[in-house]
């Protein structure tokens, strides 16, 4: 029983070690395929400006927006510490976050196909809406949890939202992604720019599976329980007993 004991115990650590190889490899992935298939991005384009806005675009969302703030995320949770320093990082990780959301979608508004031609898709809408509750949570958070004057019933009753909010967001701003890729990929499969079977495809396709890992990852390491319930020590204890 000590054993399983032991393993119970380390298993958040486990798991956030696995959280951040995947967070790394989907961040490896992303930047392969921005930089060196640069010009899928753009093929059409002559203007280099327009080609850095575009490549901006999946670096800023995916690694400034999506992993960063799963990262706030698990700074939040587990970060060893004080309760105001784990405030601290996570507000400003998140923050972090939502520049970058808000400069990844500036950069398709700064298009020179205009506003309206980057906007029109399942992705785009999904995308603002992302952005938009992020900033609302962040705020939010900012305004009841980090503001000293507000008063504790309030910030407790406020608690169960804020963590809902914050892990829908998280996992709307994942799908939102993962709309981007398919929408982006079946694009430059129909024109025949990529093939169904090759390299960047198989980028691409891993980056959404890594995604998809990642967020059940870190929301699952969101909400698992520090420390053994009362239940649970009273199974240990009898199991013990008769062992």
């Amino acid at each position: 029983m000590a054993t399983s004991e032991i393993s119970l115990s380390l298993s958040p650590f486990y798991l956030l070690v696995l959280a951040r190889v995947s967070g790394s490899i989907v961040a490896l992935l992303v930047l392969t395929w921005a930089l060196h298939f640069k010009t899928s991005f753009y093929p059409h384009s002559s203007s280099k400006e327009d080609l850095i806005y575009a490549v901006l675009h999946p670096l800023l969302m995916v690694i400034g927006f999506i992993l960063v703030s799963g990262e706030a995320i698990l700074v939040h949770r587990w970060l060893p510490g004080s309760r105001n320093l784990k405030k601290s990082v996570h507000l400003c990780l998140q923050g972090l976050a939502l520049a970058c959301g808000i400069f990844g979608i500036w950069t398709k508004f700064h298009s020179s196909d205009g506003i309206v031609a980057n906007f029109y898709s399942l992705h785009s809408w999904m995308g603002l809406i992302c952005v938009s509750l992020f900033g609302a949570q962040w705020l939010m958070g900012f305004l009841s949890f980090w503001h000293r004057g507000e008063v504790r019933m309030t910030r407790i009753r406020l608690l169960p939202w804020h963590v809902f909010l914050g892990l829908y967001t998280y996992g709307l701003a994942v799908a939102t992604a993962e709309t981007g890729l398919l929408e982006k990929l079946t694009f430059l499969q129909t024109k025949g720019a990529v093939q169904k079977r090759c390299t960047e495809s198989m980028i691409v396709n891993g980056m959404g599976l890594g995604l998809a890992l990642l967020s059940g990852m870190v929301i699952f390491a969101a909400v698992l329980p520090k420390h053994q319930t009362p239940h649970s020590k009273t199974i240990y204890s009898s199991n013990k007993l008769h062992s």
